[in-house]
């Protein structure tokens, strides 16, 4: 960010739209399996610090555009919140992204988007990339910084680092799952 926080709340929202952490890993399993892992949000909250569960609002629940699920996460604070998702891209094996609603329902309006990339390696692998960018709807974020603008640079920097800390802890265990499921699957292939 190149602007300073100004008090006006318009300039802290200016802020906060568009912030992005991306997150990185490489797993030694094919983008398939990683796909499959990531796209199967009830189990996100066996990785996740933040997300510690997921479900699909309409059951049987699946990766596809449009669905709907519940996230139910909690900050270190102990704060507990849930949030309504809508996938917004499931393309097997390269893409899974959703949007978190914020109480406008507007999907045009998110209150963050979240995105999983999933590139194959020549090892067979995968390169794994996990990005959040929050906004341009109303969140948690906006609200704090709005309400104690002098601490608004604080607060953001702090989210940031949570999300990177957050985000990097999901995807290697997430890594962890699909290593362990792609050595099983190999061994079984050599039974």
């Amino acid at each position: 960010m190149t602007e300073s926080l100004g008090s006006e709340g318009g300039q802290i929202a200016s802020e906060v739209t568009g912030l992005t952490m991306v997150a990185e890993e490489v797993v030694a399993a094919p983008p398939e399996l990683v796909w499959d892992l990531v796209a199967d949000v009830t189990r996100v909250g066996g990785w996740s610090p933040e997300c510690v569960r997921a479900a699909w609002i309409v059951e049987p629940g699946r990766a596809q555009p449009g669905a709907r699920f519940i996230g139910h996460n909690r900050l270190p604070s102990g704060f507990e919140y849930e949030v309504t998702c809508v996938v917004t891209e499931a393309d097997r094996p390269g893409a899974f992204a959703w949007v978190v609603l914020d109480d406008s329902g507007d999907l045009a309006h998110p209150s963050s988007s979240w995105r999983y990339r999933i590139d194959p390696l020549p090892s067979g692998g995968s390169r794994v990339k996990h990005r959040f960018t929050q906004g341009p709807g109303a969140s948690y974020l906006r609200a704090a910084a709005e309400k104690a603008p002098d601490r608004a640079a604080e607060l953001i920097a702090a989210r940031l680092d949570a999300l990177r800390a957050n985000m990097s802890a999901t995807l290697r265990a997430m890594r962890a799952a699909a290593e362990s499921s792609h050595a099983t699957a190999r061994s079984q292939d050599l039974s």
